[in-house]
């Protein structure tokens, strides 16, 4: 009878934080910043198909990296999760923080127990009434949820692109200038850009930007 292979538990969770950021490290950044009127979510993204930042909800916005396929099933599960609970309750129980609890959960699961871990990391934003109730959180690959303030990366190189960012950041920047600061931060013309704005008397507050206007200013 052949003995059981025996993985000490703390190596196998380094393991499978290693495996999972290798992967999201190989995918172009993505920035998520307050400016005047809302929030703007620009990805360094080449292609013109496979979107990187989407809508969710009213006032919430949904940006990632990683692997494709496994992106796209989270903003899906993130979809169906807001229109379960709008649909239950009421629009205004939709909230950032329990889609980022949600992914938590899921991407934790994932981590701890499944075959393997998501190599994605994501962003939940949701607009506020004002600039002061804005909300940015991080999700990472592990399920960790990080509460951000003004701005977020995720992706590769994401140490130096925040620095870059954070250099040129002001949060009653207009939204030309905070596209241009997220251009220079990403170091990148190939940009898919999104913004949830604010003041506009409408109660779906995400617009997905044409690219000529991504690359203004």
């Amino acid at each position: 009878m052949s003995m059981p292979f025996y993985v000490n538990p703390e190596q196998l969770m380094l393991d499978r934080a290693e495996f999972a950021r290798k992967g999201i490290s190989r995918g172009r950044a993505v920035v998520v910043l307050r400016y005047a009127d809302g929030i703007a979510m620009v990805a360094d993204n080449h292609s013109t198909t496979l979107n990187k930042v989407s809508e969710i909800y009213d006032r919430i916005g949904f940006a990632a990296v990683g692997r494709y396929n496994e992106f796209e099933a989270l903003r899906v599960a993130g979809i169906r999760h807001a229109d379960l609970r709008g649909y239950a309750y009421d629009r205004s129980d939709v909230t950032a923080r329990s889609l980022a609890g949600a992914y938590s959960a899921q991407l934790g699961a994932a981590f701890s127990g499944a075959e393997k871990p998501f190599e994605v990391e994501l962003i939940v934003a949701e607009l506020g009434e004002s600039s002061a109730d804005d909300v940015l959180y991080r999700v990472s690959y592990d399920g960790v949820i990080t509460d951000e303030t003004d701005l977020a990366v995720i992706g590769g190189d994401v140490e130096h692109v925040a620095e870059r960012l954070r250099a040129g950041f002001d949060p009653q920047a207009s939204l030309d200038e905070a596209l241009a600061a997220a251009r220079r931060a990403l170091g990148s013309s190939s940009i898919e850009a999104a913004v949830l704005e604010r003041g506009t008397g409408r109660r779906r507050t995400f617009r997905r930007l044409p690219r000529q206007e991504a690359r203004r200013g």
